[in-house]
C-alpha cells in the first residue's frame, strides 16, 4: 500500500492549467498523456487523483463521496488535497492532480 502524504503548504493555492489540443484524432489516452507531461513539467512528482472525460460523462472515481452537488470524482480529489487542474479544450477532459 502506498502513503499519500498530507498536501504540504509550499503549494496553497490550486492552479488551473487551460490547454487547447486541436488534434482531430485526440481521444482519452492522448488528452491524458498530454495532461501528465504538463503536470510533471510544473511538479516531477505530480500524482492525479481523479478524472473526467465530457465526451463520455464518465469520471473517476465514480463511486459516491459524500453528499453535495459536486461529482464524486471531484469530491474525492479535493478531499485528497488536488492542488492543481488540467482542463482539456475547456471542460472537454479534466484531470485533478496533487502537486508534493
Amino acid at each position: 500500500m502506498t502513503e499519500i502524504p498530507a498536501p504540504s503548504n509550499r503549494h496553497p493555492t490550486h492552479e488551473i492549467v487551460s490547454l487547447q489540443i486541436t488534434d482531430t484524432d485526440l481521444d482519452f489516452e492522448k488528452a491524458a498523456d498530454v495532461a501528465r507531461s504538463r503536470a510533471r513539467a510544473i511538479n516531477k512528482n505530480a500524482m492525479m487523483l481523479a478524472w473526467f472525460n465530457r465526451r463520455s460523462g464518465e469520471g473517476f472515481p465514480d463511486f459516491d463521496c459524500g453528499a453535495g452537488d459536486k461529482p464524486p470524482w471531484r469530491v474525492f480529489a479535493e478531499a485528497r488535497g488536488a492542488n492543481l487542474t488540467v482542463d482539456v479544450n475547456d471542460g472537454e477532459f479534466i484531470f485533478l492532480y496533487l502537486r508534493f
